[in-house]
């Protein structure tokens, strides 16, 4: 076998359709400091010329590793040569340096006397890709190892959350073979970040300046710097949010900033969970296992039905945004209460101050409950008046209508509707005057939406939506960790975040 060079745990996927722009790209993320690299052949619009440009890369940077792909469109790739002429491009790819190629289980299996003479030459990598579904694993890691190879890749696609766990336990039960395990769609996401720390031995990353070759698939950076992959310990914590859509939250870059600040072993992710797939989404939060989770739309409520306890304040809302595990057993709260009560004692007396609370929905309800128990006297406008009147009467708060404001002045205002909410920035609740000393708007994209604006034109105490999704966040952090959160450092991640979003 060929002597064989340990792999880094990030590999950027390179498919672009010249040689040209291939080593443009391959150039940049060289000179970022990435040193593993693949190029697809197949995407070329000359596979042949392929070793063209392996060998004049490194001999520009001899240090980086390349692993070699041509892989045929009956396996959804983009080479459209038969089987003898796929192994004569990788043939070539190895001749002029390839240090590992990549081979799919349907050609290996009828070209096995080959592999041995290309496993003489380089490590080879035979990969299994499904992009429809998950299949049971061990019947297909008994189908891939059927084949000598030095690695084995096992991709398929995720249709439900917990495919993400039966596709990393594949790596953990085969802890003696060398194996690279992932979940493609956003579904399996998390995969991408998990796989190194479940045994894999590397997960795969888009380039930066061109998309990946693989649904799901993030820049290196993010892989890096954001979530930590090269530095996960086998032992790490994983935290997440469950969400649908879950592509807008910043809480990720957050919570992983702050993880980062207390050198604390441990990652959050994003967990896309539909309405339908609660369930199957804790079977899989069981034997990741998860430590914790935040909850956001459209979960907070249906989430309470399974956990083992919930606090009085939750109940009483009816809604759980931080879940973690203690003893066995989950349990829930609503940080959210805080992220209103928090912000809002620091420039007001709560007890027996008038707060008008404009909503009636699930943010509307979680304030009430909250400013109702600091002892405030709140009243509630929205445009459900049934629904103000029902919330009215669970928090002893102040049934108002929009026609009565006119004549009323409060000590704040609660903001708790999504006008104003990207993309509709030009949405306001008022349009003249804010009957209030200060105006909380719990809004937080853009970071000054159209009510913060008119509340500073005139001369209101401003509290912005980004203080109470910061509280809230702060007030999770030390439920699951024990320690003071680095309040400075998650505030500077939100907005760092939020401006690269817009």
């Amino acid at each position: 076998m060929a002597q064989t060079r340990s792999l880094p745990r990030i590999c950027i996927a390179l498919g672009l359709p010249d040689i040209a722009t291939l080593l443009d790209h391959a150039r940049r993320e060289a000179e970022a400091g990435e040193v593993f690299l693949e190029f697809r052949l197949d995407f070329l619009d000359d596979p042949c010329q392929g070793a063209t440009a392996i060998r004049g890369f490194l001999e520009q940077f001899p240090d980086c590793i390349i692993l070699a792909t041509c892989r045929r469109h009956q396996n959804h790739g983009k080479f459209n040569g038969s089987i003898e002429e796929q192994l004569a491009v990788l043939d070539l790819a190895i001749d002029a340096g390839a240090h590992a190629i990549d081979i799919e289980i349907e050609t290996a299996e009828v070209a096995q006397d080959r592999l041995h003479y290309l496993r003489g030459r380089t490590q080879v990598i035979v990969s299994y890709h499904n992009f429809e579904a998950t299949p049971p694993m061990d019947t297909v890691m008994n189908r891939v190892m059927k084949v000598q190879a030095d690695a084995y890749k096992v991709v398929t696609t995720a249709r439900k959350p917990s495919d993400n766990i039966r596709v990393l336990s594949a790596a953990k039960a085969l802890p003696k073979h060398k194996l690279i395990v992932l979940a493609m769609g956003e579904l399996g996401f998390p995969t991408r970040v998990l796989s190194p720390v479940f045994g894999g031995v590397y997960t795969y990353a888009a380039p930066m300046f061109a998309s990946g070759t693989a649904a799901g698939q993030v820049n290196a950076r993010y892989l890096r710097h954001l979530y930590r992959v090269e530095k996960l310990g086998k032992s790490a914590k994983i935290y997440g949010v469950i969400a649908d859509p879950i592509r807008h939250s910043i809480s990720p870059a957050v919570h992983n900033r702050a993880f980062q600040s207390r050198r604390l072993d441990a990652v959050y992710l994003p967990f896309l969970v539909s309405p339908s797939c609660l369930r199957d989404f804790f079977s899989m939060a069981a034997k990741l296992p998860l430590a914790g989770f935040s909850v956001t739309i459209p979960h907070k409520q249906k989430i309470i039905r399974y956990l083992d306890a919930v606090d009085p304040l939750a109940k009483r809302i009816g809604a759980v945004n931080t879940v973690w595990r203690k003893a066995g057993k989950w349990r829930g709260t609503n940080t959210d209460a805080a992220g209103v009560t928090g912000p809002l004692s620091r420039v007001l007396k709560l007890p027996k101050a008038s707060v008008l609370i404009v909503g009636n929905g699930g943010a509307a309800r979680g304030a009430a409950c909250a400013l109702s128990d600091a002892g405030a006297r709140v009243s509630l406008v929205g445009r459900n008046a049934d629904r103000v009147r029902a919330l009215s009467k669970l928090c002893g708060a102040e049934a108002l209508g929009r026609e009565q404001l006119g004549q009323r002045h409060f000590d704040a205002v609660i903001h708790a509707t999504p006008l104003g909410m990207f993309p509709h920035v030009n949405e306001c609740f008022f349009n003249g005057s804010i009957p209030a000393d200060i105006v909380f708007d719990m809004v937080y994209n853009p970071l000054e939406t159209l009510l913060v604006q008119h509340a500073r034109e005139q001369g209101k105490t401003v509290i912005p939506g980004l203080d109470m999704f910061i509280e809230q966040a702060v007030r999770q952090f030390e439920i699951w960790t024990g320690e003071s959160a680095p309040r400075l450092v998650m505030l500077k991640a939100a907005t760092e975040a939020l401006e690269y979003k817009g």
